[in-house]
């Protein structure tokens, strides 16, 4: 029986479980600690193998990937949902996949958003590389203050919550707009229903905080930007394609867009030539909202959990059970 786990890019897989209860049941491990370059060379390079271990949506999982791994009896996979995972073609196989618990995320990801929105408004990132370069204060650097600003809230599910109670300690006026938001529920969250075109023109940051899906694909578009007061700042710990990439990187090289602090990205990992990495008011992290000591441990201590139900004949945490009919 081979096992790969995948997208190790920190090589802490091996170091934050057990996977010795896999190999003294015959389960032999490889770990993939970088990403492949196509899907041709993720088939030709998991071919072998009978379980795959995914990390979140690192790499992608389509129909044309399942289809191309005969050997595939099993997929685990961390978190709870990815939508770069065809789960229905697994299942079509007979094929299960395993979830793990939901972890910290939401902590985690809120208390990144914080440290980008600071990094963004005090301008840190430029002010550490100046440092680093021998330099000191240059101009204004050191950005706004947040306390009287708006923080607009694009999504005010969990996340949002929670970053809506933070921006209360800040002293902060905070709105929020959702397609299925209600004025009763935004007051609920500590937040002021507005409606999108007008949450955009009067915040001073916006805080982007809802799941990848048709509706939510370019949801900020050239128009959107466009509407956004002049000198904002955009944070965005979501996914990276909610936000239109090209219109984001003319709105900062036109400075109508203040800084943008992003840890996601329509490619991932962000390609080393990419314009985002030139601009200067930017505040980059590398998709960190949920790599946290817990969540890894947790997360590949459930992935072997997951394998010995499977090799029992007893597979938990199933995202298609279907699979099993």
């Amino acid at each position: 029986m081979k096992l790969a786990v995948l997208d190790d890019y920190q090589q802490v897989a091996l170091a934050s479980a057990d996977w010795e209860r896999l190999r003294r049941r015959g389960v032999a491990i490889t770990v993939f600690h970088s990403p492949f370059a196509s899907a041709g060379e993720a088939a030709a390079a998991l071919a072998p193998f009978d379980i795959v271990c995914l990390m979140r949506e690192r790499t992608p999982f389509p129909r044309a990937l399942v289809e191309r791994l005969p050997r595939l009896k099993l997929v685990t996979l961390t978190g709870v949902r990815s939508p770069s995972l065809d789960a229905h073609a697994c299942a079509e196989r007979g094929i299960p996949v395993s979830h793990t618990r939901p972890g910290t995320g939401g902590a985690s990801t809120s208390e990144l958003t914080w440290g980008l929105i600071l990094a963004a408004a005090r301008d840190l990132a430029r002010a550490e590389r100046g440092m680093r370069a021998g330099r000191w204060q240059e101009g204004l650097a050191g950005g706004i203050a947040l306390e009287g600003r708006r923080l607009g809230l694009i999504g005010l599910g969990k996340l949002g919550s929670r970053v809506a109670r933070i921006a209360c300690a800040f002293g902060m006026d905070v709105v929020a707009w959702s397609e299925n938001l209600t004025a009763e529920r935004a007051v609920a969250a500590g937040a002021l229903y507005l409606p999108k075109d007008e949450l955009l023109a009067t915040s001073d940051v916006i805080s982007i905080h809802l799941v990848l899906g048709e509706r939510t694909r370019g949801l900020l578009g050239a128009a959107e930007l466009a509407k956004m007061k002049p000198g904002a700042i955009l944070v965005n710990t979501s996914r990276g394609p909610i936000v239109d990439e090209a219109a984001l990187l003319e709105a900062l090289a036109s400075g109508r867009l203040a800084h943008a602090a992003l840890d996601v990205y329509d490619r991932e990992p962000l390609p080393a030539d990419h314009p985002l990495r030139r601009l200067e008011n930017v505040t980059l992290s590398p998709h960190l909202g949920y790599v946290t000591q817990e969540n890894f441990r947790m997360y590949y201590e459930d992935t072997v959990e997951n394998v010995e139900a499977w090799l029992d004949g007893k597979p938990l945490r199933l995202l298609n059970p279907e699979a099993l009919k």
